[in-house]
């Protein structure tokens, strides 16, 4: 699987961390960040919350929770390369049937 953006993806060797281990690892991280986007999809946002600062201060904060939804999504698109490269390298290395 082909990032979305650029990224180093390490290279899987004898010396260095198992692919076994970075699919996990990845694979929790990517797990954590699901939880943690709908927990923030969970959090209060209210414009009743932001009306005494003015016009305009509400849908500043949307924005900035739209920000905070891309940053979060972008980070798990990062877990997934992660992952996804480790799981490519564990089907590459296992025996073919005949």
């Amino acid at each position: 699987m082909e990032p979305p953006f650029p990224a180093s993806l390490p290279t899987i060797h004898l010396n260095g961390t198992s692919a076994s281990n970075l699919e996990a690892e990845y694979a929790a991280v990517r797990l954590a960040i699901g939880q943690a986007i709908q927990s923030l999809g969970r959090a209060t946002c209210n414009a009743r919350d932001f009306y005494p600062q003015g016009p305009g201060a509400y849908e500043k904060a949307l924005a900035e929770r739209g920000q905070a939804f891309e940053n979060l999504s972008k980070a798990a698109e990062y877990a997934e390369a992660w992952e996804f490269h480790a799981h490519d390298h564990l089907r590459e290395r296992q025996p073919k049937a005949s």
